[in-house]
């Protein structure tokens, strides 16, 4: 197959091209704007790969992503790029409307007009696969989970532009016949992650002896997800999913963000100790809690499991292991991204 993956420098996006390289016949373009998320540096194992072409491109831009749709001729699209990190959103919501919003909609314009001159099986076979968060349903109290028929309610600028993109894909199925798919998921963490986020943060600032920000008093909960599980999950939804439908995608993993910030902690003092002798969670130091901070997440994945044969594999206890080994292990990355 061959697959047009959007964002693939990314986090998410850079270990499905990494997977699939490894792991399949595939033939993989990766069309990235290589914004400061956005790292080359992920994808070193493979630049030199013949089935592995990269474009730097932008979603925005219409005449790109005609070009690139028309010469590399997919038979699939993997859509990733998007603007990601709540408290930026917050910051500043333009650039999220702009690249989750009028990008994803380019996207699906311009794959409708490349999907109308398809013929035989490409055009039978052909999908446009749209990658999307849980955070669109906004927060759950103490009980229930999100199901794929959860109402939108989402809480920030960044889960908003999440939830419109959402709304577009759906509407250029049922209007237009577009043959797409929507994978909703839970919060990942692995290797490559931009270190922005909860688990990168932690680990980089604690090695470094640097505070533990937690928002709150960490009481948040959140459904863990190993990034190798959710690129196997996407795939399976690529290759089996029926078009017009919407997989939830989660790591059957409920934790506290103190929670995970002290198993980071306990973990580093085995492996890792300090030289002067004192426990990493000292390092944490409660702040202040973030506008709009949803309370829980959680994911119900029932549907993927019972229809595609689709569940983690990872535990959350073996998952983080290897996150915080692959960090330990990649000072060079990790310097590299830290400069952005």
């Amino acid at each position: 197959m061959k697959i047009l993956v959007t964002g693939g420098a990314g986090f998410i996006g850079g270990n499905f091209v990494l997977k699939q390289i490894a792991e399949t016949d595939n033939s993989i373009l990766n069309f990235d704007k290589l914004t400061y998320a956005g790292n080359p540096e992920t994808l070193n194992s493979v630049k030199d790969n013949p089935r592995y072409t990269f474009y730097k491109g932008d979603i925005c831009s219409s005449e790109q992503v005609r070009q690139t749709l028309e010469t590399f001729q997919p038979e699939a699209v993997v859509h990733f790029a998007a603007e990601s990190h709540v408290d930026r959103s917050i910051d500043g919501p333009a650039e999220f409307i702009q690249t989750n919003i009028v990008g994803t909609s380019v996207m699906l314009s311009e794959s409708l007009l490349y999907y109308k001159k398809l013929n035989g099986a490409m055009k039978e076979n052909f999908r446009f696969l749209h990658v999307s968060t849980d955070e669109v349903f906004g927060a759950l109290g103490d009980e229930g989970k999100f199901t794929e028929t959860t109402p939108y309610d989402p809480s920030s600028p960044y889960s908003a532009s999440k939830a419109s993109s959402d709304h577009l894909v759906r509407a250029w199925n049922r209007t237009f016949g577009l043959p797409t798919l929507i994978t909703n998921c839970s919060n990942n963490y692995g290797p490559y992650q931009f270190p922005e986020k909860l688990i990168p943060l932690m680990i980089i600032n604690a090695i470094s002896g640097k505070p533990l920000p937690v928002y709150g008093k960490g009481v948040n909960v959140r459904d863990w997800l190993f990034v190798e599980d959710h690129c196997d999950a996407i795939y399976e939804v690529l290759k089996k999913g029926i078009t017009g439908q919407t997989y939830n995608i989660g790591g059957n993993c409920e934790l506290k963000n103190i929670d995970v910030v002290e198993t980071i902690c306990k973990i580093l003092d085995k492996i890792e100790p300090n030289k002067d002798g004192k426990k990493y969670r000292d390092l944490i130091t409660f702040v202040t809690d973030r506008p709009g901070h949803d309370f829980r997440y959680a994911m119900d994945i029932s549907k993927i499991n019972s229809r595609l044969n689709w569940q983690p594999k990872e535990t959350f206890e073996s998952g983080i292991q290897k996150t915080i080994q692959w960090y330990l292990n990649n000072p060079d990355w990790v310097s590299a991204v830290s400069g952005k």
